[in-house]
Order: C-alpha cells, then structure tokens, then sequence
C-alpha cells in the first residue's frame, strides 16, 4: 500500500461523502432527519435542528477538517499496514 495515494483516496472519498450528505440535508431536510432517526434506532436528531439559517462557511470548515483527517488516518493506515506486513509474512 502507498500512504500518500491510501491517505489521498480515504481523504476524497471522506469529503465527496460529506458534501453529498450536506446537499441532500439542505434540499430535503424532514426527509433527512427522518433517515437519520431510524438509522440511529429512533433517537431524535430533530433536537438538534436550529431556525438558524444553514452556515455555509460551517460546511467549509469542517470539509478541511474531513479531508486532513481523512488523509492522515489513511496514510496512517496504509503506513502500518505496510509495517505489519513485513514483520507477519513468517506467519
């Protein structure tokens, strides 16, 4: 595995996730909220809405936070498994 490129993809894919959970929150909110509810065994995220108007510089912040996230847990990922693979291979 190559850190750079495993850290690179968890990144992106981390971000297109993201920004495509975002844009169907912001076209259909109650239908969202209800998907979130059941797929969490019926907890309540409604709670947690606000009548604020949606923040969209929120939305930016916490992308960069996914993507550097995501790449350092990937090239983690890919550094230790590297690791380990060389030191299991008599196994």
């Amino acid at each position: 595995m190559k850190p750079l490129a495993t850290g690179i993809t968890l990144s992106l894919t981390l971000s297109v996730f993201y920004s495509l959970c975002t844009l169907i929150w912001t076209i259909w909110p109650d239908q969202f909220m209800n998907f979130m509810n059941a797929l969490f065994h019926g907890l309540d995220f409604r709670k947690l809405q606000t009548t604020e108007p949606y923040a969209w510089s929120s939305f930016f912040y916490s992308l960069i936070i996914f993507a550097v996230w995501g790449f350092a847990l990937g090239a983690y990922f890919a550094w230790l498994h590297n690791l380990l693979s060389k030191r299991c291979k008599g196994d």
